[in-house]
């Protein structure tokens, strides 16, 4: 058993400025300045201290980047992958449209270079997203509205977005989870998969419920994330995984955190069928046992902001199968 799963089971038995569209959640952490590369597995690398973990995955092709971290971090953020590739970034697939996760998308646009393919004088690095993000980038209204050459040009609307570039299938998944638009990438000869926020080892589940985030699809997501994953040994090593946020992670990991999500999901529920109002709920504090490892009282995601939007998502859903109380 590991040790995560040892502390979280025992717990159980005892008991930011906006920037584009949304903003980035304060998780406090490492030193904005600092920056860690850290291998994965295969081509595969996590760069952590730029807001939202990128996975970088280098080779002859060039450099792919599953999301791009904050604007700010842009430049550090470039000068690190060079000590991995001195190829140009070709693609970036964001996995929502936070900022933390979009922030840079500007800057490599500026910076990189599109495939030889696309001759285009105004063709730029392939930024792929479902569509959703792209409505939502695009939004004239957005305050402060999103420059142009940050928007996604290689959108998708259909489960899964098929690419093939260093050698290597990749799969983009479809994934309503914390947004309506999330994605999760599977590098399949590496077997890593790139979470985005759906997974977020450090935190409660950021629900966005103006932008169609639901506790009950953060659940399927972990769930979806779950049967991708193939461990090896006593359920770690095999497929490793990049989550949103926080270490490099393995099926055990996941598996303590869907645990965790389910556990208050449940604990919702029943609160709910029971009639219990908001302050009731959080008066009652269902997630009491797992604050010391997920929670917080200040920043820009509380304990109190998630369980008030778990508990509008799951009550807002019930006609529409948020009632639900199976294991995912």
């Amino acid at each position: 058993m590991s040790l995560a799963l040892a502390f979280l089971l025992a717990g159980i038995a005892g008991a930011t400025g906006p920037v584009y569209s949304q903003q980035a959640p304060d998780r406090g952490g490492p030193s904005a300045t600092a920056l860690e590369l850290l291998p994965v597995q295969g081509n595969i690398h996590m760069l952590a201290g730029a807001g939202g973990n990128i996975a970088v995955q280098v080779g002859k092709d060039g450099v792919l980047l599953v999301d791009s971290g904050t604007a700010a971090m842009s430049e550090k953020v470039l000068q690190t992958i060079r000590t991995l590739s001195k190829g140009q970034v070709t693609y970036i697939v964001n996995t929502s449209d936070r900022a933390d996760h979009v922030g840079g998308n500007e800057y490599f646009a500026r910076n990189g270079r599109p495939l030889a393919i696309s001759r285009a004088a105004q063709a730029s690095v392939f930024i792929v997203a479902f569509s959703s993000i792209l409505d939502r980038m695009s939004d004239r209204n957005a305050a402060p509205p999103v420059p142009e050459a940050a928007w996604p040009n290689d959108t998708y609307s259909v489960p899964v977005k098929n690419l093939s570039f260093n050698g290597e299938a990749i799969q983009i998944f479809h994934q309503p989870a914390t947004t309506d638009g999330d994605s999760i990438v599977l590098f399949r000869r590496a077997d890593v998969i790139s979470t985005g926020d759906i997974f977020d080892p450090t935190s409660y589940p950021v629900i966005d419920l103006k932008n169609g985030g639901s506790l009950q699809n953060v659940v399927d997501g972990l769930y979806r994330l779950k049967q991708m994953a193939i461990p090896a040994d006593h359920q770690e090593g095999g497929t490793m995984i990049v989550p949103g946020h926080g270490r490099v992670c393995d099926v055990a990991d996941l598996a303590v955190y869907h645990h965790m999500v389910t556990i208050v999901r449940d604990r919702l529920q029943d609160m709910i069928k029971r009639g219990l109002t908001l302050e009731q709920v959080k008066a009652a504090r269902p997630t009491r046992d797992y604050d010391p490892i997920y929670g917080r009282t200040t920043g820009s995601w509380t304990t109190d902001m998630f369980v008030e939007a778990a508990y509008r998502s799951l009550t807002s859903g019930r006609a529409a199968g948020g009632g639900r109380t199976s294991s995912n």
